[in-house]
């Protein structure tokens, strides 16, 4: 379905077909037009509906189970701005540790990725709130967890080691992470399907340029 609305580029063949005086042309989809989902209409959380992708779930299958239409994948990819959709879907914990072995060797589970922060309370609240000295989950590095982390607790100043404010996070452990990460997507509501469509259909279509032929076709030379 996303072909068939992608529009097309006039590809200008080289060399030139003997005995034509002219190039020669063959028409091909303009697999590099990018779209960009206007922020006014489909920006806002309340369009989308959170999806946990569950290991070896496919694209079309997930579409299916939003839309019950597998050829809607191509509206999670967008939505979601998945650059390389063959790499946004989370796999299970043997192929990370696979993959994190083919990327980091004998460092896969001793090698430190980076440090990140742990949350510091002051001891003090705020209308019942407990106020935080440090964030955690802040990238930090090997300087900050070495040296000792001071905050003020609202009469005097505090010093702790940074090792009680940040962590190392391994190699093999970052990509756990970053594995997570993947699992949770949005999926654009199925009320709203049509009105993407349009948008998408109307938005990518050529403007006015140099090699414009139609809206849906323009002359690229090479």
């Amino acid at each position: 379905m996303y072909f068939s609305l992608v529009p097309d580029i006039n590809y200008d063949k080289k060399p030139i077909s003997y005995p034509f005086s002219e190039s020669d042309f063959i028409i091909a989809k303009n697999f590099f037009r990018r779209y960009q989902i206007n922020p006014d209409i489909f920006d806002v959380a309340v369009y989308y509906n959170k999806y946990t992708v569950e290991n070896g779930k496919r694209l079309d299958e997930i579409a299916y189970d939003a839309y019950g239409n597998s050829q809607y994948d191509w509206i999670i990819i967008l939505t979601n701005n998945m650059v390389d959709p063959l790499f946004s879907l989370p796999v299970d914990d043997y192929t990370v540790g696979v993959m994190a072995e083919e990327k980091y060797g004998s460092e896969t589970y001793s090698g430190i990725h980076h440090y990140e922060t742990l949350e510091v309370k002051t001891g003090q609240k705020l209308n019942g709130i407990d106020i935080i000295a440090l964030e955690s989950g802040l990238v930090v590095d090997e300087t900050f967890y070495n040296s000792n982390f001071e905050y003020w607790n609202g009469t005097s100043t505090i010093s702790i080691p940074g090792t009680s404010a940040a962590k190392p996070v391994y190699n093999y452990d970052y990509e756990v992470q970053q594995n997570e990460k993947k699992r949770e997507i949005f999926v654009l509501k199925s009320g709203l399907i049509n009105r993407f469509v349009n948008e998408f259909k109307t938005r990518v279509l050529y403007g006015e340029c140099s090699e414009f032929i139609s809206k849906k076709l323009k002359k690229v030379a090479v």
